[in-house]
């Protein structure tokens, strides 16, 4: 009797423990499915945040656009232009020309050679670069891939690339057209990228003489003629955007540039700044507002002949910025206030050839 008791008690044990281990699997596969679902629920949540994020800061963005162009449109209207009749209006812009290049007096209407455009205006920014034959060798396919390649379409739809043929070589210009419309095809049907020509008559006659003189003038005949060429983009670039990006035609961008341009430029709460570095080599990425492009190409265009134009860019600073009588500490701490030097750079020169003949060159920026 006894014996059939011990033996009920222990499978009645067995029961209860049996019953126990199943009841704590249950609850273990019940709380592991607790923790998946939390999972699940956190990854789900992280991914609404951040997808939440991005479109905030899209719509930031796209306000800040939005505001520029209004804040450019005023400033359009504002803008004087000469009617020649009910259907045709140019503007004034490339008369200042004839102030400082005696030359130009005697051509009715100074205005380049537009080969490629669909006449886009209103964007917020301009990118300018000029380029010319080089011996045996063109970096401008490369450049512009980098620049168009790297943009977002928002930020293309925004802006425009112009190209300046600055050299009189007909079979140059003719392989530049080529490339462009064959390669870009997008860019140039939306109206984003446009070729334009400098005409030969734009140039002093002392120029083209020092250009067939000895090697010492030939340099500064080179030099000379960049200043020019520069001036003259500028002026075409001038209306047609808020702010104009001085590029060459042997650069690389990086990734991602112009949104970094884009960003930078709207995080600067004064509006008193000089220039924005984006590249501390000679004139390359250099970020100007339009509305003071007039300045600097009327001071470039006065001491054409003197300097190189990145000098040019140091001096207009100090006649402009530095008063009478103040130390060079001082005027040094404004400089650094409103000279605005982005970095890392988002430019690289890559041009060994240089645009000068017979040259070869290897500036990098450091800071890239």
């Amino acid at each position: 009797m006894r014996v059939k008791q011990v033996n009920l008690l222990m499978a009645l044990i067995v029961v209860m423990l049996f019953s126990f281990s199943c009841f704590c699997i249950y609850r273990m596969t019940q709380t592991s499915n607790q923790l998946i679902n939390c999972r699940n629920h956190i990854l789900e949540f992280k991914e609404n945040f951040l997808h939440l994020k991005n479109k905030t800061e899209r719509n930031r963005r796209e306000l800040m656009e939005a505001l520029s162009k209004m804040k450019y449109d005023n400033r359009q209207r504002k803008k004087e232009v000469t009617t020649l009749d009910k259907n045709e209006t140019v503007s004034n812009t490339f008369e200042v020309l004839k102030f400082f290049l005696p030359h130009l007096r005697k051509v009715g209407r100074v205005y380049p050679d537009v080969i490629i455009s669909k006449k886009k205006e209103g964007v917020s920014f301009a990118l300018g670069i000029s380029t010319v034959k080089r011996r045996n060798y063109s970096y401008l396919k490369q450049t512009l891939t980098s620049l168009v390649s790297r943009m977002t379409l928002s930020e293309e739809k925004d802006s425009v690339v112009i190209v300046s043929i600055a050299d009189s070589n007909e079979e140059y210009s003719k392989s530049v057209v080529d490339m462009i419309t064959k390669k870009f095809k997008r860019q140039v049907k939306s109206g984003s990228l446009e070729v334009i020509s400098i005409p030969a008559f734009f140039y002093p006659d002392t120029l083209h003489a020092m250009q067939s003189a000895e090697d010492s003038q030939k340099l500064e005949s080179w030099r000379i003629k960049q200043v020019l060429d520069f001036c003259f983009l500028m002026l075409y670039a001038q209306p047609k955007a808020m702010y104009y990006l001085q590029l060459e035609d042997d650069i690389i961008a990086k990734k991602m540039y112009f949104t970094k341009i884009i960003d930078f430029v709207h995080s600067i709460t004064s509006n008193n700044w000089f220039y924005i570095e984006f590249s501390v080599l000679g004139f390359i990425g250099k970020l100007f507002k339009s509305e003071d492009l007039t300045d600097f190409i009327q001071f470039f265009l006065m001491f054409y002949k003197d300097k190189p134009i990145d000098w040019l860019l140091a001096d207009i600073f100090q006649v402009k910025m530095c008063t009478p009588g103040e130390t060079p500490e001082k005027c040094v701490e404004r400089n650094k206030q409103i000279r605005i030097r982005y970095k890392p750079s988002l430019f690289q020169h890559v041009g060994i050839q240089s645009s000068y003949p017979g040259t070869e060159q290897y500036l990098k920026d450091i800071y890239y």
